[in-house]
């Protein structure tokens, strides 16, 4: 069985070994056992069970909750050479029939659908009488009132078991906790699931958290880095959304907007201009991503704090799916904090509580200034097997602690004592630094021993101190107006009995090993060949009219670029290059590469040890 599964994998997919659980989640289902699996974006999930439904005989279902999602995967299986195909409410009625032909034929191996329609009666009726190998459900954590995207209708899944007591059942996530994966096992119903968890770890990310200051500036800087490549603005509010890609666009960046409130038309057109390289930039609010397979994403900007941490692993890792390097930088305010307190406040009682412990857990890992990627990985309830990740903000050295720690901190902490307990962060910032404004003046605050006791530094600084300390649990707010109060550990730094971390950024220059995380993908590869390839690509994209990345990912354009095949045997030793690619593509990727490299005198056919 192991053998065939890795040949169907090189064959379809171009791929000489399995990744990471991949292996045993494809046996498994092979077995017919249940089975979670779950493993980071860009972890090769999908292959999980597209791979054993190959193999397999009779159809897989494929449950997915976007119509978008079914799509671009339907299409890449189909440019695989493999038997896919989908049923949704895009289909003309004639698209929809000469599917369902095709099930009847048994010509298909996978057959992707909505959960609504997998439940409905008639649908159900003729799927009973059809050999299914088993049932895969994408993005399983929807079930879940304990996850981060749960959503009412997977409810109707746990009818799944009696419908099709046969057929095994495999649930698919990138995010999920312990209390996640026990909820679904338990919603459909699952027999003695085979319970599989890669690591949250993503090597090739780096993860950068800062301050929002002028945020239309902090965005444009991290996109001026990645100029014509792809990205992802994430905003918390619609607005936001507006505002964000018309300040873009005014700078000349291929940009476009993405939110539940555009017409469906606009926003259709804005996905499938992004997912077609026709825009660099999509800027969105969290509606967008779940339905995008773009695999050469380059960056994602959080412009707002997400509501959770389980939001910001799944949003974050929608950059590099493709294994390349990739940059997530998250910006952050107390204003994003109450922003979504408020969004959340017609939330079930019980529901809003979860959210609102997701939501505190966010805040921290803004403010509390660990290794990211250990507060990441300990969140999902596992650990960094190093003490220096190297790919964040905290490890390469973008921020400081500042040597008198304890001594600012007991002064932040006092003066917040000494205005009563009584205010906000902004408002004791002022009175740090010695502010003359008119309301500290009224109040007579400008005669407390705390006033001026930071003003060699600027309200900026001594507010993001106050948010570290609110993060790290010496200080805490309350009400409508996030009024500070200082905590039971707040009061042992009063005492010196604890010593809290407080960053800003560096002034040294970047260390170089930050440029080594970054270039690391580049290793070997000719940079002009590469781009030569694209445009190739592109070209053959469009005639196809699908994505670009459906025709090759970056990685595999990069590996042509390293290894410079000019026949179809050696194209065929290109990573992510199948069968039926290299017949549809190899002639004229080879041609481009010989007329590149005989243009130039650059060697070609290179052994390249992987």
């Amino acid at each position: 069985m192991i053998e065939r599964l890795r040949e169907t994998i090189e064959k379809y997919w171009g791929y000489k070994e399995f990744r990471p659980l991949q292996k045993e989640a494809m046996e498994h289902l092979c077995n017919r056992r249940d089975v979670i699996v779950v493993l980071p974006t860009g972890g090769g999930k999908s292959l999980c069970f597209q791979v054993p439904a190959v193999t397999s005989s009779g159809l897989a279902i494929v449950v997915s909750p976007l119509i978008s999602l079914m799509k671009d995967q339907v299409d890449a299986l189909t440019e695989c050479g493999v038997p896919a195909a989908r049923i949704d409410s895009s289909l003309t009625p004639e698209e929809r029939e000469k599917t369902l032909e095709l099930i009847r034929s048994r010509q298909l191996k996978l057959l992707y659908m909505s959960p609504e329609r997998l439940v409905m009666d008639s649908f159900t009726k003729f799927l009973q009488k059809l050999d299914l190998s088993f049932i895969a459900i994408d993005e399983a954590h929807c079930i879940s009132m304990w996850g981060h995207d749960f959503r009412p209708e997977y409810r109707q899944l746990r009818t799944l078991r009696k419908l099709f007591p046969n057929a095994p059942i495999g649930a698919y996530t990138a995010t999920a906790t312990e209390q996640v994966r026990h909820d679904i096992a338990e919603q459909l119903s699952l027999n003695d699931p085979a319970m599989l968890v890669g690591s949250f770890d993503r090597p090739n990310l780096i993860y950068k958290v800062q301050a929002k200051n002028r945020i239309i500036k902090q965005v444009g800087e991290i996109i001026d880095r990645h100029r014509d490549e792809s990205g992802i603005v994430y905003c918390i509010r619609r607005r936001d959304v507006e505002e964000m890609a018309a300040a873009l666009t005014a700078k000349g960046l291929r940009v476009a907007p993405y939110h539940a409130g555009l017409p469906d038309e606009t926003r259709k057109k804005n996905q499938d201009d992004f997912a077609t390289d026709k825009v660099d930039t999509i800027v969105a609010t969290i509606a967008f991503g779940m339905g995008i397979d773009k695999s050469n994403v380059r960056y994602v900007i959080h412009a707002g704090m997400p509501k959770s941490l389980e939001h910001y692993q799944q949003e974050s890792g929608r950059a590099g799916r493709d294994g390349l390097e990739a940059e997530c930088c998250l910006f952050y305010s107390a204003g994003d904090y109450g922003t979504w307190k408020s969004l959340m406040r017609d939330m079930d009682p019980k529901a809003m509580e979860v959210a609102v412990a997701k939501l505190g857990r966010m805040y921290s890992y803004c403010t509390e200034g660990v290794c990211r990627r250990k507060a990441i990985l300990g969140y999902f309830g596992q650990s960094l097997d190093k003490s220096d990740c190297g790919a964040c903000d905290i490890c390469l050295g973008d921020v400081d602690s500042i040597d008198d720690a304890l001594v600012t901190a007991q002064k932040i902490l006092s003066c917040v004592l000494r205005l009563g307990e009584r205010f906000g962060g902004a408002y004791t910032a002022l009175v740090l630094i010695g502010s003359r404004d008119q309301r500290i003046l009224e109040n007579g605050h400008d005669n407390l021993t705390t006033y001026g006791l930071l003003r060699d530094y600027d309200s900026r600084s001594v507010h993001d101190w106050i948010e570290q300390l609110t993060g790290q649990g010496f200080l805490e707010k309350t009400g409508e107006f996030n009024v500070l109060s200082v905590t039971t550990e707040g009061r042992r730094v009063l005492k010196a009995e604890v010593t809290p971390r407080l960053l800003c950024p560096t002034k040294k220059p970047e260390r170089e090993r930050k440029a080594k995380v970054a270039t690391n993908g580049w290793q070997g590869v000719d940079k002009g060949l590469f781009d030569a390839l694209r445009k190739a690509r592109a070209t053959l994209a469009r005639e196809r009219g699908v994505p670009a990345f459906v025709i090759f990912g970056d990685a595999a354009l990069r590996d042509m670029a390293r290894k410079r095949p000019s026949t179809l045997d050696r194209f065929l030793d290109v990573k992510g290059v199948g069968q039926t690619k290299a017949k549809q593509y190899g002639r004229i990727m080879t041609e481009r590469i010989r007329a590149y490299c005989v243009e130039r005198s650059v060697e070609m056919d290179l052994t390249v040890v992987d």
